[in-house]
């Protein structure tokens, strides 16, 4: 287990707060790397994996417009996917991960090994686009994102004591 998932479990718990996530090039990796932390139903509420079209309209409500103008892989639908994790489990923050983890998939602008992430709260929705080197590894890919995103989710919930731990 890596110090990224308990120091997001033990912080949020701290602040009283839940998780939950919507996952596509991931496939429920960071899901899986929650749970494997012991108590962490206190913040993790749930995550879907939304590997469609079809999936992530229906379930997290991404417009028909984002996929037709921007694509799946793309800043506006990141957010539309955090966002409609965060209504759907009624969470105080939500993640989505969208891109190609390869080998095959990616187009010009957005090769293989890109990933958009979205990080959703009440108070804002952020994006960020990882650009992990084309020669990546599937597994390579996906890892470095669910670590992104973890992350992430630590930054917005601001520890107050000292953890010890080995990286």
């Amino acid at each position: 287990m890596n110090f990224l998932e308990s120091a997001l479990i033990a912080t949020a718990r701290e602040h009283g707060a839940t998780v939950s996530g919507a996952e596509s090039c991931t496939g429920g990796l960071i899901a899986k790397r929650l749970t494997d932390v012991a108590g962490s139903s206190a913040v993790f509420v749930g995550a879907c994996v939304t590997y469609t079209n079809d999936v992530k309209q229906r379930m997290l409500g991404v417009d028909q417009s984002i996929l037709d103008t921007y694509t799946e892989v793309s800043h506006p639908c990141a957010a539309a996917m955090a966002e409609g994790a965060r209504r759907a489990f009624q969470t105080d923050a939500a993640y989505s991960t969208t891109g190609y983890a390869g080998p095959g998939g990616g187009t010009k602008d957005d090769p293989v090994g890109t990933v958009y992430v979205g990080i959703s709260t009440e108070q804002e929705t952020k994006t960020y686009r990882l650009s992990l080197p084309e020669t990546s590894t599937r597994d390579a890919v996906r890892t470095a994102a669910a670590d992104f995103v973890l992350r992430k989710l630590c930054e917005i919930f601001p520890n107050s004591k000292e953890y010890d731990y080995e990286e």
